[in-house]
């Protein structure tokens, strides 16, 4: 098992790492990309580099180093790959947690859709599910978590759906936590996922491979 798996999973029911300023450098985890991890004080580089080549790249106690623009491009350089953007990183809640009456998604083959086209870069074993209005797209990523996405159509934004669909996705995914990343710049979506009850746990930046 990777050793992201078992921190994610312990994130997600509320035990992190301690924040002890560690950066652990750790080998490519399961999916489409390579990633930096952060949670409090405490982070994993998880690539295929070296890790004599990593730590020299990182400041000695600088606790925001491994998130850092310069230590991101190094690394993107290094594995010539283009990074994502720095996410936040969020749980959902367990489905006891809603409230009744969380919308009733149906399946739906919106394979050209841009948003499920974007998610299958990043993710295995996509489904998507909907409403009018609105999509739900849930895929295999970082270190085979279960991830959670969602599309609102322009006209049906700021009425609640986005935080309806965030809601409804869980009863998706019973039996294993769900986790969602947003970028903080689009606070439409992060205060959706926010109102629906995911927690953010960390931050995150991946670099996709080949």
């Amino acid at each position: 098992m990777h050793r992201l798996a078992p921190l994610l999973a312990d994130a997600a029911r509320g035990v992190f790492p301690p924040p002890d300023g560690v950066v652990e450098v750790v080998g490519s985890p399961p999916g489409r990309a390579d990633a930096v991890v952060a949670f409090t004080a405490h982070a994993v580089v998880a690539c295929a580099v070296p890790e004599a080549e990593v730590r020299s790249q990182l400041e000695p106690g600088d606790l925001g180093a491994a998130t850092a623009a310069p230590f991101l491009v190094w690394l993107a350089s290094r594995l010539r790959a283009r990074p994502g953007s720095l996410d936040v990183v969020l749980v959902a809640p367990g489905a006891t947690e809603l409230s009744p009456g969380a919308l009733e998604l149906h399946p739906l083959d919106a394979a050209t859709n841009p948003r499920v086209a974007r998610a299958a870069r990043y993710r295995s074993d996509i489904v998507t599910y909907g409403v009018d209005g609105g999509l739900v797209v849930l895929g295999r990523g970082l270190a085979n978590r279960l991830e959670v996405a969602v599309e609102v159509e322009p006209a049906r934004r700021n009425r609640g759906l986005g935080q309806a669909l965030a809601t409804a996705a869980v009863l998706l995914a019973p039996d294993e936590p769900l986790f969602a990343q947003v970028a903080p710049g689009n606070v439409a979506s992060l205060r959706a996922f926010l109102a629906a009850g995911y927690r953010p746990i960390g931050a995150e930046v991946l670099f996709l491979r080949g």
